[in-house]
């Protein structure tokens, strides 16, 4: 579980971030899911983006993200989500 004051310093990291994963009609497939294990695994934070033709709630595809990659919830804004899991082996952002 993160902190107050972590998730400040991550929200920092996020804001240059571009969306590295969009999620489109077809909702979270498990492709989707492999790419942002792979992205979580390398860079620890992922900006992901909710297109407008995605029919599901984004609070419903925030949460399965968070659940199904064991994930912490950073921020979101907008159609945009930050997610952050941190990598035991090879930490990338010190907090």
């Amino acid at each position: 579980m993160i902190t107050g004051k972590q998730r400040s310093e991550l929200k920092k990291v996020a804001h240059k971030l571009e969306p590295k994963v969009l999620i489109g009609k077809y909702g979270l497939s498990d492709n989707l899911l492999k790419q942002i294990d792979q992205v979580l695994i390398k860079d620890e934070i992922i900006k992901i983006k909710v297109l407008n033709n995605n029919l599901d709630e984004k609070e419903d595809i925030v949460s399965e993200v968070i659940e199904k990659m064991n994930a912490e919830f950073v921020m979101s804004l907008g159609n945009k989500f930050v997610v952050y899991r941190r990598n035991e082996d090879n930490p990338v952002i010190q907090l």
